[in-house]
C-alpha cells in the first residue's frame, strides 16, 4: 500500500537551500516523488533594467547575477561590448582579468566546500572554508576597493592596476591555500560520512546532461571534458598551462572530485599570471559614458565560471547610449530547475541540500 503523499516547502528560509529560492517537495514517507523549484525571492529583471541604463551603468547590476562569483559576468559583458565596438584591450589587462577570474573561482570553490560539508553536518569544514575565503576577499579589497561587488573588469581593460605589494600578497595567499587544501582533503574527502552520502547520490545521466545543456563541474563530473578556457580560449588562457579535471560516475562524489582538483589548477594559473604578466597599460579608455554609443549590431562572449559557462549577448541600435538588448546565459537556469527537479525525484529528503549544493546554482541568474 502506498503511503499518503505530503507536500513540504523547502526554503527560502531554510539554511540548506541555495540562495533565497524554494523547492516544493511532494514526498511519500522520506522519499521525494515530485520536486518543483520556485525562484523569485531575491533579485530579478536585471536584463530589462540594463536596457534602460548606459553601457557602463549596467555594471552595478552585473554583480547581482551571482553574488558569490560576480566577476565572470562582468568579464563576459565587457568582452561582448568590446567585440561589438572593436575596442582593443591591453595585454597587461588581459592577464589581470585572468587572475581576477581565477581568484573568483577559488573563492567560489571555498564557498562550495563550506556549503557541501555543512549540508551533511560537517560544520568545521564550513568554518574553515569561509575563513579562508576571506583571505581571497582581502585580495579583492586591495585590488578593487570592494570585497564582494567589484565592478572592476569593464570595457577597455580593468579599472586600476596592481597596488604596491599586491603581487607578493597574492603569492603569499596562494602558498597558504595550497597547503591548506591538504587539511580539507583529510577533513572532508577522507570522511566516511561524506563518502557514504556522496557516492552514488544525485547521479546525472551523461546523455541527458548534454541534451539539457549542463555545464561546469556537473558536466565534467560525468566524464565530459568541456571548458570554455580550452574549447574557445579568451583573454590569455591559451598562453597558460593547466588541465581540466573530469569525473566518471556523474554523482555528487564525482562533482566534488572535479572541484577538489580545479581549485588547485586555479592556484596554478594565478602563479603563472604573476610570473608572466607584462608591464604596460591596463586600460584603453572609453569615451564619456553619457554620450557613448556603439555601432549597430550584436555580439556574444562567454566565460568559464566555477559554476560553468556564463555568456552575455548584447545588441546595439547604433543610436542609443544603452543596449537595445542584453541577455545573460547562465548555468543556474538549467541546474536550479530542470536538473535539480529531475535529480530530486526518488531521493531521500536528507539529500536535498547536498544535491542542490553539488550543482552550484545562483538563483538570481534564473529570474534575471
Amino acid at each position: 500500500m502506498r503511503e499518503k503523499a505530503t507536500t513540504l516547502y523547502f526554503g527560502p528560509q531554510h539554511p540548506g537551500i541555495t540562495g533565497n529560492m524554494m523547492v516544493r517537495l511532494k514526498v511519500e514517507g522520506d522519499t521525494i516523488v515530485k520536486a518543483t523549484a520556485e525562484v523569485g525571492y531575491l533579485h530579478r529583471a536585471f536584463e530589462k533594467l540594463m536596457e534602460e541604463r548606459n553601457w557602463l551603468q549596467s555594471f552595478t547590476l552585473l554583480c547581482r547575477f551571482c553574488v558569490p562569483e560576480p566577476d565572470p559576468v562582468e568579464e563576459s559583458y565587457a568582452r561582448a561590448v568590446e567585440m561589438l565596438e572593436g575596442r582593443e584591450v591591453p595585454e597587461r589587462a588581459k592577464y589581470i582579468r585572468v587572475m581576477v577570474l581565477e581568484l573568483a573561482r577559488i573563492g567560489a570553490f571555498l564557498f562550495w566546500y563550506g556549503a557541501q560539508a555543512s549540508s551533511l553536518g560537517l560544520h568545521t569544514v564550513g568554518q574553515w572554508s569561509i575563513g579562508d575565503r576571506n583571505y581571497v576577499l582581502d585580495l579583492f579589497e586591495a585590488l578593487t576597493g570592494a570585497r564582494i561587488y567589484h565592478m572592476y573588469i569593464w570595457p577597455g581593460g580593468v579599472r586600476r592596476d596592481f597596488p604596491e605589494g599586491f603581487e607578493e600578497q597574492v603569492i603569499k595567499t596562494m602558498d597558504y591555500l595550497e597547503k591548506r587544501l591538504n587539511d580539507y582533503d583529510d577533513l572532508l574527502f577522507e570522511s566516511a560520512i561524506f563518502q557514504k552520502r556522496a557516492k552514488g547520490i544525485g547521479i546525472i545521466n551523461k546523455e541527458k546532461a548534454i541534451e539539457w545543456g549542463v555545464v561546469g563541474p556537473p558536466l565534467r563530473g560525468c566524464g565530459i571534458r568541456h571548458d570554455m578556457r580550452i574549447d574557445d580560449p579568451y583573454e590569455v588562457y591559451d598562453k597558460l598551462d593547466f588541465i581540466v579535471p573530469t569525473g566518471e560516475n556523474g554523482d555528487i562524489w564525482s562533482r566534488a572530485q572535479v572541484r577538489r582538483q580545479e581549485i588547485r589548477q586555479s592556484i596554478r594559473i594565478v602563479r603563472q599570471v604573476i610570473d608572466k604578466i607584462p608591464k604596460g597599460e591596463y586600460y584603453n579608455k572609453i569615451p564619456n559614458p553619457q554620450k557613448w554609443t556603439l555601432p549597430k549590431g550584436d555580439a556574444y562572449a562567454h566565460t568559464e565560471a566555477a559554476r560553468g559557462e556564463v555568456g552575455f549577448f548584447v545588441a546595439s541600435d547604433g543610436v542609443s547610449t544603452h543596449p537595445r538588448r542584453a541577455h545573460e546565459r547562465g548555468a543556474a537556469y538549467v541546474h536550479a530547475i530542470t536538473l535539480l527537479e529531475d535529480l530530486l525525484v526518488g531521493a531521500n529528503i536528507a539529500d536535498v541540500s547536498e544535491i542542490m549544493f553539488s550543482l552550484g546554482t545562483c538563483p538570481p541568474e534564473v529570474e534575471r
